[in-house]
């Protein structure tokens, strides 16, 4: 995970906000002959952003505008991508479309039917209400097909969770505000629940989180689990098991290091070091070794204490984790690993 700088954070515009004003410059060109220099749109929370165009070309009944996504300091891999979106007369109210690099939704379970382009609710819903004050005041019909394309998306999807969510061909046009907000917990558990949305949806009856890469690849080949039963989980054990509890998964493995595992073993719900630490006093006295509290790290203590400890952070992470989940009828299994992949301990359902 890239580390968050120092410092006030500058906040950026998603890709459904660049679509929207892309779209409101294209029909600014349509309906009335003339480029603007730079568009404004409402957000809908209200901020005002205005974009500046860096793409405009138009034909015989259709323009086209782009603009460039700036996601601020959010180490997002969709920051400079260029967002293109064309006009052009249809029938039947608005249309959507995906074009170049915008992804295609092939598994049920987001909320966006399967064959759709992966323009989410909310971009379509803010490019509707432009189409709907564009007509008003071109006293035109707000009968438009809209194709959305990011000329560089099918290899930046490469960087998301798209392939694993069944989107595929491209990104996605997303953002419930229109606003990116750096290094925002609330973006991952979003991809975490679109995760177990797209998992449950497929009938899939075993899914895995993971703190990390090294105990994803560990877990899914234990398990042979497909892509999408794999839950990007990272630090958010809380955010995920909450979500779980709404459905009847069966199964649920949590896999990670013996670090992170042991704050949930001890209750921790974001696994992060910024937001949680380990108790090395409650690893004394859980192994009733006094050596441990002035360990350094978990690992250091691992050295100490042995294969012991971390049977006992499996046994009493898969503990929390079933409190956690409450009345959901999941069996919750755990793996424990080193940083080379190697399993130190499992505790089963």
């Amino acid at each position: 995970m890239t580390r968050k700088p120092d410092g006030p954070l500058r906040r950026g515009w998603t890709t459904g906000a660049c679509a929207t004003a892309a779209t409101k410059a294209a029909l600014m060109r349509l309906w009335g002959g003339e480029w603007p220099s730079s568009v404004g749109i409402t957000l809908p929370r209200g901020e005002t952003p205005v974009f500046e165009l860096a793409h405009t070309e138009a034909g015989d009944g259709w323009a086209e505008a782009g603009i460039i996504k700036d996601a601020g300091d959010d180490p997002d891999v969709t920051h400079g991508a260029l967002i293109i979106a064309r006009v052009e007369a249809s029938s039947g109210g608005v249309q959507f479309k995906g074009g170049q690099g915008v992804g295609t939704v092939t598994k049920a379970g987001l909320p966006i039917g399967v064959g759709e382009p992966a323009i989410n609710p909310v971009p379509r819903a803010m490019m509707d209400e432009i189409v709907a004050e564009m007509a008003s005041e071109y006293g035109q019909s707000p009968d438009i097909q809209i194709t959305v394309s990011v000329p560089k998306g099918e290899e930046l999807a490469k960087k998301t969770w798209n392939p694993r969510l069944g989107i595929v061909g491209g990104i996605s046009i997303l953002g419930t505000t229109g606003v990116v907000r750096p290094f925002s917990c609330a973006a991952w558990i979003a991809s975490i629940h679109r995760g177990v949305d797209v998992a449950v949806a497929n009938g899939i009856p075993h899914v895995a989180g993971c703190t990390g890469a090294t105990s994803e690849t560990v877990v899914q080949g234990l398990y042979d689990l497909p892509d999408f039963a794999m839950l990007d989980m990272g630090d958010f054990a809380g955010g995920m098991l909450k979500y779980l509890r709404k459905y009847d998964v069966p199964r649920l493995t949590i896999g990670g290091g013996i670090g992170k595992l042991a704050k949930l073993a001890q209750g921790a719900v974001d696994l992060h070091s910024g937001r949680s630490q380990v108790d090395f006093d409650m690893l004394a006295d859980w192994m009733g070794d006094d050596r441990l509290r002035t360990a350094n790290t978990t690992l250091e203590a691992y050295q100490i204490a042995g294969a012991p400890l971390a049977q006992t952070i499996a046994d009493k992470a898969r503990k929390q984790a079933a409190q956690m989940l409450g009345d959901a009828p999941t069996a919750v299994d755990i793996v424990v690993i080193d940083r080379a992949g190697n399993i130190l301990a499992r505790s089963n359902p």
